[in-house]
């Protein structure tokens, strides 16, 4: 491996989103991701202040989803949830582009969603990753949406939800990379299950991997590397629950 332990973990998102996690289930994560030090923590909103309050004094950041996670909800919505995370603690925002209006080539639509939310986070200093669900969309809407994301100066591009009918793929990521401006990052949401696709994805320009069996990958990364485990005791229980 050509990268160290921190370089690995500040690249994953711990993913708390399966509906059926307990708040128990979404405790552990927390702390789960406190002890492996990752990149951030999405959580369910309704989880968000909590959560915030359990990361505080880390360096893993609390982050979110808005119109999480099939996109249809009104722009007014989105917004408003946006203000509420950032309230409880937020500072990364996931959300999701209206996956019905990007069918429809509703392109001025799709731009204004998404600029409601990117307008009410970056006006606090949050991030926004721009989810896609690629599964439902074609080359021509993913590098559109690239585009669009471009010039609106998101944080990152994200492959999907965790939560469609596919993840992501490398030709997808590599279309991303290749259509994306260089201040906008790439995320991989969806199928980042081992320590080996972590490092293939990194070696194509993604920065961040939405993951949920983080104990898993990064408990391979610091053998690999030498490093002693870390002793998470029953926090690693459920935590391959999720992408």
């Amino acid at each position: 491996m050509d990268a160290s332990y921190g370089d690995i973990s500040k690249m994953i998102d711990h993913s708390l989103l399966n509906p059926t996690l307990t708040l128990t289930d979404l405790e552990r994560g927390c702390r789960l991701a406190v002890a492996y030090d990752v990149a951030s923590v999405c959580i369910m909103p309704y989880a968000m202040a909590r959560c915030t309050e359990l990361l505080s004094g880390s360096t893993v950041q609390p982050s979110t989803t808005i119109g999480f996670p099939h996109g249809g909800h009104t722009t007014a919505i989105k917004q408003a949830e946006a203000i509420r995370a950032i309230a409880d603690g937020c500072q990364e925002l996931d959300m999701v582009v209206n996956i019905s209006k990007v069918l429809s080539n509703a392109w001025d639509d799709v731009r204004e969603d998404i600029r409601a939310v990117i307008d009410v986070a970056h006006a606090e200093g949050r991030k926004v990753k721009v989810i896609f669900e690629n599964c439902y969309l074609t080359d021509d809407h993913k590098i559109r949406l690239c585009e669009i994301c471009g010039s609106l100066d998101v944080d990152w591009v994200k492959t999907s939800t965790g939560y469609g009918t596919g993840g992501a793929t490398r030709e997808d990521l590599q279309l991303m990379r290749a259509h994306s401006p260089a201040h906008v990052q790439v995320k991989a949401a969806g199928g980042v299950r081992d320590l080996d696709t972590l490092l293939d994805v990194r070696s194509i320009g993604v920065t961040r991997v939405g993951a949920s069996r983080t104990a898993e990958i990064l408990d391979d990364c610091r053998q690999r590397l030498g490093l002693e485990p870390i002793v998470s005791g029953d926090l690693k229980q459920g935590s391959t629950t999720g992408y």
